[in-house]
């Protein structure tokens, strides 16, 4: 049973400002400094609610996105920030030629809220991102581990069973795919189903990635109940018991959502 904000762009975009203000940007702050010096990239930005308390503080953001549609939407959402000329939203990809000549070197925060899980080779992506860091730049990430309940994205089905199932998303495809099917999910949902089970990402596989790409984490936390499911299931958000995070297998299963800061 797809929610109210698969389907109303200004719902969408409303939480998302209130999940950045509450969560992202506090996060952030913790470890640099946002104010009217600050600028910031946010890729996958969608309808830009992630990006308007950063805004409201006087920073430079670019935001950038590949579906064309949103950057619509995030140039009527943010408006003023456009005119003002604090703002700019792409549609865009990140490895192109000209987005790299303009943008190499540029930012002190990059942003990534629930993006890297769609993101395909994600070894070679994130070491790309941090040509577009000033020094002393940091990356935040905020995403689903693969492993927890709902981190196939199944929230997002149609049927009222597919959408409140947990864990069924981490069979093997072919599973997967006919229980889609037998609880009477659309082909076009079952396609969006297979992308986020392509490009799945664990605990463990990010934290392989950033090291790998010379990065080092400066801040992290971990949630029991993700902040973002106060809209989805009406959970109020709380964060993961510390020793939980270092089960390494344990956490998967059990965590879900974690954000992080990482940083040459």
């Amino acid at each position: 049973m797809a929610l109210i904000q698969h389907k109303n762009i200004q719902v969408r975009f409303d939480q998302q400002v209130e999940n950045s203000e509450n969560y992202v940007l506090p996060f952030i702050a913790d470890t640099h400094t946002i104010n009217a010096a600050t600028t910031v990239l946010e890729v996958g930005c969608a309808e830009g609610g992630v990006l308007k308390p950063f805004l409201q503080r006087g920073c430079n953001c670019v935001g950038v996105d590949l579906a064309a549609a949103r950057i619509e939407h995030a140039k009527d959402f943010l408006t003023e920030y456009v005119a003002k000329g604090t703002a700019t939203l792409l549609s865009q990809n990140i490895y192109d030629d000209d987005f790299v000549a303009k943008y190499e070197g540029t930012f002190d925060i990059i942003i990534l809220k629930d993006v890297i899980e769609h993101v395909p080779e994600q070894h070679k992506f994130i070491p790309h991102l941090t040509r577009f860091l000033r020094p002393g730049g940091q990356i935040f990430f905020g995403f689903p581990p693969w492993h927890m309940p709902f981190g196939g994205h199944q929230q997002v089905c149609e049927t009222k069973l597919a959408s409140k199932l947990p864990y069924y998303h981490i069979l093997p495809w072919p599973m997967y795919k006919s229980m889609l099917k037998a609880m009477g999910e659309s082909e076009g949902t079952i396609i969006a189903l297979q992308e986020i089970w392509d490009t799945k990402i664990t605990i463990g596989q990010f934290e392989q990635y950033i090291k790998n790409a010379g990065l080092r984490v400066v801040h992290k936390q971990h949630y029991l109940i993700n902040p973002i499911y106060k809209y989805k299931f009406g959970l109020q958000p709380r964060k993961q018991l510390g020793f939980i995070g270092s089960i390494p297998y344990l956490r998967n299963f059990i965590t879900t959502c974690v954000y992080y800061t990482v940083q040459q």
